[in-house]
């Protein structure tokens, strides 16, 4: 039978090893495998989002189409499911001011089915604003420096076809010339103002990433993920 002192004795002895069982650090057994930042990672948009029906927080999902491997070892395999929501969007609105998405990418499932928490942006897409934002057009500034392109254009075509008579009448190229160069720049002006004068009640175009397209994707940060 256990005196006092004994008694005493073995609930110290309890009360330090749990203490000590407390303060002692957890120690994980699984390995993992280092993704790098600057990783680029292509995704097949497995549920698309757009600018004209989606809202803030609404989800989107993709899966991997380019495995991630090291050392002879498959990190991320393809198939791989990444899922995200929409961070920000601006719609569109007149005067061609074209809506922007901002995506936040959230996490990838591993095999194992653990989620890993993600950094990523978009590298490749139609037109990145500086801020990250997706967009297709920027503005009415930007309307009209592509009306005045294709005003130029329509100018060079017409005159390049005056010229082009020298081939199959000989000389017949400084009378016609003159003639396609004028009519070239009154059409091509008459775009210029016409197309200028509709962007301003013409609405910018919307973002739309639908299912089965593919984003181009950069690691901003790198990953730990566990493999067996």
């Amino acid at each position: 039978m256990l005196n006092k002192k004994n008694l005493i004795s073995l609930m110290l002895v309890f009360a330090f090893t749990i203490m000590t069982a407390d303060s002692a650090p957890f120690r994980a057994n699984a390995n993992t495998k280092r993704i790098p930042a600057g990783t680029r990672f292509q995704l097949q948009v497995m549920r698309g989002v757009t600018t004209y029906t989606g809202g803030v927080g609404d989800p989107f999902t993709a899966t991997l189409i380019n495995e991630q491997s090291a050392d002879s070892s498959v990190i991320l395999p393809v198939g791989s499911v990444i899922r995200g929501s929409i961070d920000n969007l601006k719609t569109a609105k007149r005067f061609s001011r074209g809506a922007k998405l901002y995506l936040d990418f959230d996490h990838v499932v591993t095999p194992s089915g653990r989620q890993i928490p993600l950094d990523m942006s978009v590298c490749k897409f139609d037109k990145i604003y500086y801020d990250g934002g997706l967009y297709k057009n920027l503005g009415y500034g930007e309307a009209l420096k592509n009306n005045y392109a294709r005003a130029v254009e329509i100018t060079k075509n017409a005159t390049n076809y005056g010229l082009g008579v020298k081939d199959s009448h000989p000389g017949l190229q400084y009378l016609t010339t003159p003639f396609c160069a004028i009519g070239g720049f009154i059409g091509g002006a008459g775009y210029y103002l016409g197309d200028s004068i509709a962007d301003m009640f013409r609405k910018g175009q919307d973002v739309v990433i639908k299912e089965g397209d593919i984003l181009d994707v950069q690691l901003l940060n790198p990953i730990d993920v566990p493999v067996y």
